[in-house]
């Protein structure tokens, strides 16, 4: 565990608005569907500032045309992943990650490290009907960077400025600037059934990533009732899912349960930079989350609430995290 200062990459000090930029073309010739601003915080459930402290994502969802190139993406995938793309989406999003203690300089070993964590990515979503229900089918895509070009201190220490909280002073210990490349698949099985005019959704899912900032596969199960939707929200590691409502128009509503277990093989913002010494935790590989909340819908705007509990995710860690995320989608 070292403490290192970061190093100046001066070129990636662009790298965020040249990633966001790269993504208005490919939005240019999408057919739109909805926009959405999902707010992830640990202060929503929890009285603590620290681990994952703060997210915000942009996402832009659409349903492909035919000749869209996530379509023909789609098309060329084996079969088993997915033959069609019923929806897809662009996001950008920003992360947050500090120890529990911000306000000491020192390096704190046996506490996660800061970290700032900026990315773009696609992904794409298909359905696949069943005798009882529906099988989902998520495929991800996501690009970005790790480290002192995502500005991440100086987010934060703005914010706290601003709202007169304690001021971040460890950013000196955060990780590294490094590219971050990861792939990840996540499969539902929903059975449902009628329930006192709603619908009764539930089932197994399992997913897996691949990249260097999550490697890791997991299980688990959900349950939904209220109205019909595709899914139910995510919350990191597992990236956004397409979790809309089904029907269209009046006021819709659903509540939903979840627990998933994840042997994590790699987590770059827990083991350190790949390719550079920093500081780093004794990570666990095996952990667990419980996780519920609720969707309200009016017309065309959506709103979701997600709030989840997570086991230790590194040796020396005092207590389990919990966070929350807010989203709010407007459909266009």
């Amino acid at each position: 565990m070292l403490r290192l200062s970061p190093r100046p990459y001066s070129v990636w000090r662009v790298f965020p608005l040249a990633m966001a930029a790269g993504l208005v073309p490919f939005a240019a010739h999408a057919a739109d569907e909805a926009l959405s601003l999902d707010v992830a915080n640990d202060g929503m459930i929890s009285n603590d500032d620290g681990h994952y402290t703060s997210g915000v994502t942009f996402e832009l969802a659409f349903t492909p045309g035919q000749t869209h190139w996530t379509q023909r993406l789609a098309r060329a995938l084996p079969d088993a992943l997915i033959k069609h793309a019923d929806g897809a989406q662009y996001r950008l999003a920003h992360q947050i990650y500090t120890p529990n203690n911000i306000e000491t300089s020192e390096l704190i070993e046996d506490d996660r490290p800061y970290a700032g964590l900026v990315y773009g990515g696609v992904s794409l979503y298909g359905a696949k009907p069943t005798a009882k229900g529906h099988t989902a089918t998520d495929l991800h895509l996501d690009v970005g960077m790790v480290g002192t070009s995502s500005l991440a201190d100086s987010i934060q220490q703005e914010v706290h400025r601003l709202t007169d909280s304690d001021r971040p002073r460890g950013w000196d210990n955060q990780l590294h600037d490094e590219a971050i490349v990861n792939l990840g698949v996540r499969r539902q099985w929903w059975h449902e059934v009628p329930l006192s005019g709603k619908q009764l959704a539930f089932g197994p899912n399992a997913s897996a990533a691949l990249g260097n900032l999550y490697t890791y596969a997991s299980a688990g199960y959900s349950v939904r009732f209220g109205d019909a939707a595709r899914s139910v929200p995510s919350l990191t590691p597992n990236p956004a899912s397409s979790a809309g409502f089904t029907a269209a128009g009046g006021f819709r509503w659903y509540v939903f349960a979840g627990v998933e277990g994840y042997y994590m093989a790699h987590n770059l913002l827990l083991d350190g930079n790949t390719f550079a010494s920093s500081h780093s935790v004794d990570r666990r590989e095996w952990v667990g989350d419980v996780s519920a909340g609720f969707a309200l819908a009016w017309e065309d705007w959506q709103m979701s609430f997600a709030a989840l509990q997570r086991s230790d995710e590194f040796r020396g860690q005092q207590d389990p995290d919990k966070f929350a995320a807010l989203t709010l989608t407007k459909m266009l």
